[in-house]
């Protein structure tokens, strides 16, 4: 048997072409997203989301695409973070200065397209938004059957296996609960009768924008009443069922937890097996869930698993940058993701708090000392004290009332009960009871 630490690393299947081809396949897919987001690098009011009328006539006349493709590959750009948007202002991505010399890099950013083809290929606006999203779930099933075969696989084998899946998630989601009733009466419905099941003829659109979708982003190609998945496609398949291998070897078993149970079973793990932990729960997830997921139990109350949340989120990597950059205005969150983003950026992690005002580095200092407080021991909130950019204890004490942290008195009661020396434990509960009722 074979451990996480002596595991080989997995082959791709036979016939995969080497890294630096599938990077120059993905190279080709991207080509139209490079050349704008040099435009926009060159141009340098390309606009902070959608092209604008005037930076879309600028961006057909310098690289001869139409609107249309223009549009496209701008929107490519961004998914694919050849292009990033800090602060409204719209800028060249890491990815971009890293697209002609590193094949992860391009291969990632590829990735990154393929795991958003339903936003590059928009569903028809007349199905039910419910059915669309069931049809995006069921993808991965309908792309393992392609690969599994090795070859093209016929429309009507996909659509089949496609209603199947359908049927199934349309089953889970639509049972009916029952209420509490007594012992010998009729069960009552607690909800509405489920909607009909999906018939295969009602899917097959939505099929075909599926398999059209993934052809887009250069994962598949379609022919006559078939599909087959390119060797870009493969090998991105092979990643994924990959990723789920490995979360099936999950050591501490929290696979199938919430993010918040899963966080707090990795609280007592050290840095290296905790991300093996985050790596394996995400593999199980869709990227968008696990990082609502993981957002939610930072906005909660429990400052470890705040800290522990963002920690998963660096595990997600790009996808979480814009999630993480959308709770940047929020006061709980926002040192964790300013921190977070500074590393994203390329910030060397022990300076990247630097980049926190002294008031955001005080809020920080009282939320690490309540998950200390609430998880740790005495010895390391003392220790703690070292950490505060303030140098003195006096100034912390003064700045740490001011900042108006929800937990600021616990800190401090907290503090003053844990400190050695006794007139600074008396300094410190004094401030506590005046933060407490109001004083100055």
């Amino acid at each position: 048997m074979t451990t996480g630490r002596n595991r080989q690393a997995p082959r791709p299947p036979e016939g995969t072409p080497p890294r630096p081809e599938l990077a120059r396949q993905a190279r080709a897919v991207l080509s139209d997203a490079v050349g704008i987001a040099h435009w926009a690098a060159a141009d340098g009011d390309p606009g902070p989301g959608p092209l604008g009328s005037q930076a879309l006539e600028r961006a057909v006349a310098a690289l001869g695409l139409t609107p249309a493709q223009a549009h496209a590959a701008w929107d490519r750009a961004k998914l694919s973070g050849l292009v990033e948007l800090h602060d409204g202002v719209v800028r060249p991505g890491w990815r971009l200065h890293a697209w002609d010399s590193d094949d992860s890099a391009v291969l990632r950013g590829w990735v990154a397209l393929f795991d958003a083809w339903s936003l590059i290929h928009p569903a028809p606006d007349d199905v039910d938004p419910g059915l669309v999203s069931e049809v995006i779930e069921s993808v991965p099933q309908v792309l393992s059957l392609l690969q599994l075969s090795a070859g093209p696989v016929t429309a009507p084998a996909l659509l089949d296996l496609l209603a199947q899946r359908v049927a199934e998630l349309h089953e889970e989601r639509c049972e009916v609960l029952y209420g509490p009733a007594a012992p010998d009466a009729e069960p009552v419905p607690a909800g509405p009768a489920p909607a009909e099941v999906p018939t295969a003829r009602s899917l097959a659109p939505l099929l075909r924008w599926a398999l059209e979708g993934l052809a887009a982003v250069g994962a598949l190609t379609l022919g006559e009443g078939q599909a087959t998945l390119t060797p870009l496609g493969n090998w991105a398949v092979w990643v994924k069922l990959e990723q789920i291998c490995v979360a099936a070897q999950s050591p501490a078993g929290n696979i199938e937890q919430s993010a918040q149970d899963m966080l707090r079973g990795c609280a007592q793990l050290t840095p290296g097996p905790a991300r093996a932990e985050y790596r394996a729960w995400l593999a199980a997830r869709t990227v968008s869930s696990a990082v609502s997921e993981l957002v939610a139990v930072a906005r909660g109350e429990d400052a470890l698993l705040r800290g522990l949340a963002f920690e998963a989120l660096r595990v997600v990597g790009a996808p979480a940058e814009p999630a993480v950059r959308a709770v940047v205005d929020e006061p709980q969150l926002r040192p964790y993701a300013l921190i977070w983003l500074a590393e994203y950026e390329g910030a060397d992690p022990e300076d990247a708090q630097s980049i926190l005002t002294r008031e955001e580095s005080t809020w920080l200092w009282v939320d690490t000392a309540a998950a200390v407080a609430d998880h740790g021991d005495s010895e390391l909130l003392v220790r703690h004290l070292d950490s505060a950019v303030q140098g003195n204890v006096p100034a912390l004490i003064e700045e740490v009332r001011a900042i108006g942290h929800p937990r600021t008195v616990q800190v401090l009661v907290a503090l003053a009960a844990a400190h050695p020396d006794p007139a600074l434990a008396k300094a410190v509960r004094r401030a506590a009871f005046q933060v407490h009722t109001g004083g100055a």
